[in-house]
């Protein structure tokens, strides 16, 4: 007999796969055109993350105010014709998140600029390097690869749980799952998109990466007495909620990049 569990998660299959597909449609949309349309798609997320990173954060309306507009100026700072993605954007942000902490008297508020900026910042740098377009599908693809092979390799398998006070759903046999997704599309990448060698492995360490993304998040919202960051994504909660393994994931693949380090 179907537990109930069992059958409730896969009855919302179609409803995660489709708003799944939808995301997916629209960021390749982003990354293919590139230059102000990925700006833009890139700064609507990162305000949307910052609006949910207010609630998590305990933000009364006149702070999350006061962290949107700060936030909105380096993103601002992030158009191709101005900084562009550098490290005076970067700059901005961290004198961004000073001021929201400064005015606000919140230092988890002030932190959520560099939260919700450095990826932001980080897919724009990837996608402006050589082969960007690859690297950026790349990024992101790894780290759909993690969720998907995590999700069903722990809901298929089950088993212990690596910390169930923080996130009871995630297992070992999900992160092992998540890993092997991931080095899969890795090797894909290599075998058909000129992705190096060295990048490739690189996949299965940018899953634990990721799965770490998303107990950092985990956290957050069990602090805060909530299940999820938001309701704007039917099936999968908020923004944050779809971009916690994202955010370190792409960071590190941009700092990686801007050291040369491309074996």
């Amino acid at each position: 007999m179907t537990s109930p569990v069992k059958a409730n998660w896969v009855a919302d299959l179609p409803r995660k796969a489709l708003v799944a597909a939808i995301l997916v449609a629209v960021a390749l949309a982003g990354l293919v055109i590139g230059s102000y349309a990925l700006w833009v798609l890139v700064a609507v997320f990162a305000l949307l993350m910052m609006t949910e990173w207010a609630m998590l954060a305990d933000a009364g309306g006149a702070e999350r105010w006061i962290a949107l507009a700060a936030v909105a100026v380096p993103l601002v700072a992030l158009v191709p014709a101005l900084a562009g993605p550098g490290w005076v954007a970067c700059a901005i942000f961290v004198a961004a998140g000073a001021v929201i902490g400064l005015f606000t008297r919140n230092v988890q508020l002030g932190f959520g600029a560099l939260y919700v900026g450095l990826p932001a910042l980080a897919l724009l740098f990837i996608r402006a390097a050589p082969s960007g377009l690859m690297l950026a599908f790349w990024t992101l693809a790894v780290v759909w690869a993690t969720d998907i092979g995590a999700y069903f390799a722990g809901r298929l398998i089950g088993g212990p749980r690596i910390a169930p006070s923080v996130s009871p759903n995630k297992t070992w046999a999900g992160l092992g799952g998540g890993m092997l997704a991931a080095l899969a599309t890795g090797f894909a990448f290599h075998l058909w998109g000129g992705l190096t060698i060295g990048l490739a492995l690189a996949s299965a360490p940018l899953a634990v990466l990721a799965q770490a993304g998303d107990f950092f998040e985990s956290a957050l919202k069990r602090n805060a007495g909530v299940k999820d960051s938001g309701t704007i994504l039917p099936g999968h909660g908020g923004v944050l909620d779809r971009l916690d393994g994202l955010v370190p994931v792409s960071v590190l693949v941009a700092l990686v990049l801007a050291a040369g380090i491309t074996v």
